[in-house]
């Protein structure tokens, strides 16, 4: 049996059978590529990633998440800080995304949206993209306004409808899918305690009918967003912008804001359109 070093932390080393998920037809090798997969999300997603709350994330128990965590280390897809104990994504994960980004790279699309946006209201502005139940943060560009607001880093994952971005996002969906959706939605609000089933519909109706979404003191008091979603060639959410700052920085320009964001979701449609030799998609902003 050898061992891995995390950073100068030793975990003990995985049992060798799980090696066999390669040839994919053992149902408990599935399992723990699903269990990875669980483990990878929670430590992009956990503001302090340890080995206690990825096991409450995933739900799994402390011995498998400690086995997988290993077993990601051997492969380049994880590693963890001698000093504070946290998790983070390895190198591998960088190079893996270059590749499936290499396609049609949103962020690259987004950037100078995003350039021109931090530039012109001195806040956080961020990119997310859909994933599932879940909205993931893709690029941020840091305000120079010397009060930050809360934000949430690139490769953080909430729930769709938490934060403005992130209910652009759900509330552009198609009715069918939002349907679906919605039940886990419910079941995760437990670490909101503002936000409640009914608030989000309430809000993912309220979204639809002006154009944007907004969030106001619901995650953190005197901190508020305010976000847009960009839908693709069928009429889905290919991703959302949202600018994160204090409160009353939100209420009082509001107007601006929305003007902005449109003006610069309509641009990373057009980029989008002549990057994926698509047709004429619909419009940016939510659907009504």
């Amino acid at each position: 049996m050898h061992s891995k070093v995390f950073h100068g932390t030793k975990l003990l080393s995985a049992p060798s059978d799980v090696r066999s998920v390669a040839q994919g037809s053992d149902p408990a090798a599935l399992s723990s590529v699903r269990k990875a997969c669980r483990i990878l999300k929670a430590i992009a997603s956990l503001p302090e990633p340890r080995l206690t709350s990825i096991a409450q994330a995933t739900q799994l128990d402390k011995a498998t998440v400690l086995r997988l965590l290993e077993m990601l280390a051997e492969e380049g897809f994880a590693t963890r800080d001698a000093t504070s104990k946290q998790f983070a994504l390895g190198p591998e994960l960088t190079a893996v995304g270059a590749v499936a980004a290499a396609r049609v790279d949103l962020r690259e699309i987004a950037q100078p949206s995003l350039l021109r946006l931090t530039a012109e209201f001195e806040d956080t502005v961020m990119l997310f993209v859909p994933s599932g139940y879940e909205s993931l943060c893709v690029a941020v560009e840091l305000g120079t306004f010397p009060l930050r607001a809360n934000y949430i880093g690139v490769g953080g994952r909430r729930i769709l409808g938490v934060s403005a971005g992130s209910m652009a996002l759900l509330a552009a969906l198609p009715q069918a899918e939002y349907e679906a959706v919605m039940p886990v939605v419910r079941r995760s609000l437990g670490p909101y305690p503002k936000l409640s089933p009914t608030l989000v519909e309430l809000m993912t109706e309220e979204t639809r009918r002006r154009g944007y979404a907004e969030s106001i003191d619901l995650l953190v008091d005197r901190v508020g967003s305010i976000g847009i979603a960009v839908l693709d060639a069928r009429g889905r959410p290919a991703c959302a912008f949202g600018i994160s700052a204090l409160s009353d920085r939100i209420v009082g320009r509001r107007h601006t804001l929305v003007a902005a964001l449109k003006r610069e979701a309509e641009v990373c449609r057009l980029a989008w359109m002549a990057a994926t030799g698509d047709a004429e998609p619909p419009s940016a902003s939510i659907r009504t």
